[in-house]
């Protein structure tokens, strides 16, 4: 950690230059003693990047940035507070802190919270950002988080991890045994000094597999931001044993919209054809598998088993996009075409042979516009083509 970086003549032509493409930035070089020109570069594109994500610590003054890259991987402002309020108490201890997003919404919900930090600089970086965000009910530890366990006899209210995927990994992540640290031999350990655990994983990670691979998951909490899946969040508990709630949200800038039910309920859905209204279930819902459940909760009929959009008369506040059905048509591209005046319009394919591409390629019909056309299957097992307003 450079604290030169922290002078007010270097914090100010980094704040001026937040719109100055860096490559400029670079080819002039550094004016500054002790500062290079890479470090400057390396706050601009940080503090750049924390501008909509990070808006705490964009606003805040003498913020210290670390690699971008760990601005990448850190929570978002909205998830970590969304996390915070699973579990409140007296103390957690977070041993993948990170840039330390997730400590500071802790620390609004906990009395006392432990940031550790195997990167010594990342955590002083931490540390003092905190200071500047006055931040006072946060211990700090630079070394590995499970081995501080280890050496404390301290016990703490929750215990929060954020495995990495390990560098060794080219690509995505899938399974809990591609991160670290590798949490499932060491769940029994980590409930020697926690009842609760708190474990976030990649979305793309599948959630019968992640369940089979813990013990004792209580919660899965599905959180999406304007439709995209961010994180899972596994809540575990010393000794539970019983039903699991999955609770999905999904963040938007109007409303949130949430949708809760019981993991491997023995519901099934009731199917329709197309009536007034169509329904497309968000990304954290489709993220869940909670298919038949949409059916039982929202008094809607689904289309067919595996296209997962649903159907009503009358319409019902749905968690997803809504919208009014004008026709209902086999599949036959010139029909199609006839309603298109235009030839403009938004496609989906849901459970259908043909990709979007291809369907593009075939009717001419460019994107955009105002109609929203759905290409699926109905429960008779015929292809049939949806064109609606979006409400």
């Amino acid at each position: 950690m450079n604290i030169n970086i922290l002078q007010p003549e270097v914090q100010h032509f980094i704040k001026e230059n937040l719109k100055t493409e860096i490559t400029k930035v670079i080819l002039k070089g550094s004016s500054f003693k002790n500062v290079s020109i890479q470090e400057i570069a390396n706050q601009i594109l940080a503090k750049q990047k924390s501008e909509k994500k990070l808006s705490t610590w964009f606003h805040t003054e003498n913020i210290y940035y670390p690699a971008k890259l760990s601005i990448e991987q850190t929570s978002s402002e909205i998830t970590a507070n969304y996390k915070s309020k699973i579990v409140s108490s007296d103390s957690i201890i977070d041993i993948t802190g990170g840039f330390g997003v997730d400590a500071f919404y802790f620390s609004k919900q906990f009395k006392n919270v432990t940031h550790c930090e195997i990167n010594q600089e990342l955590s002083e970086i931490v540390k003092h950002n905190f200071q500047q965000l006055k931040v006072n009910n946060v211990d700090f530890f630079s070394g590995n988080g499970t081995n501080f366990l280890k050496e404390t006899n301290k016990k703490f209210s929750c215990i929060y991890i954020d495995p990495s995927r390990r560098d060794d990994l080219k690509g995505k992540v899938f399974l809990l045994k591609d991160c670290q640290p590798y949490i499932s031999p060491k769940i029994d350990f980590f409930f020697t000094k926690t009842d609760y655990i708190l474990i976030k994983v990649s979305p793309i990670l599948d959630l019968t597999q992640t369940i089979n691979e813990l013990k004792n998951v209580k919660e899965i909490h599905i959180v999406s931001i304007n439709n995209e899946v961010k994180e899972l969040l596994f809540l575990l508990e010393k000794n539970y044993n019983n039903s699991i709630a999955i609770k999905t949200v999904n963040f938007k800038k109007e409303k949130v919209q949430t949708f809760n039910f019981i993991f491997d309920e023995d519901v099934t859905s009731e199917y329709s054809e197309p009536l007034s209204y169509l329904y497309e279930p968000n990304s954290a819902i489709l993220k869940s598998g909670g298919f038949h459940q949409i059916t039982n909760k929202l008094n809607v009929f689904k289309l067919q088993q595996h296209s997962h959009l649903y159907t009503s008369e009358k319409q019902v506040n749905f968690p997803g996009r809504t919208f009014k059905i004008e026709h209902v048509l086999p599949y036959d591209k010139k029909k199609i075409i006839k309603l298109l005046p235009d030839k403009k319009a938004n496609i989906t394919t849901r459970n259908f042979p043909k990709t979007v591409a291809q369907i593009r390629k075939e009717t001419k019909i460019k994107d955009g516009g105002n109609i929203f056309i759905f290409f699926s299957t109905n429960k008779s097992e015929k292809l049939i083509v949806i064109i609606c307003l979006k409400i």
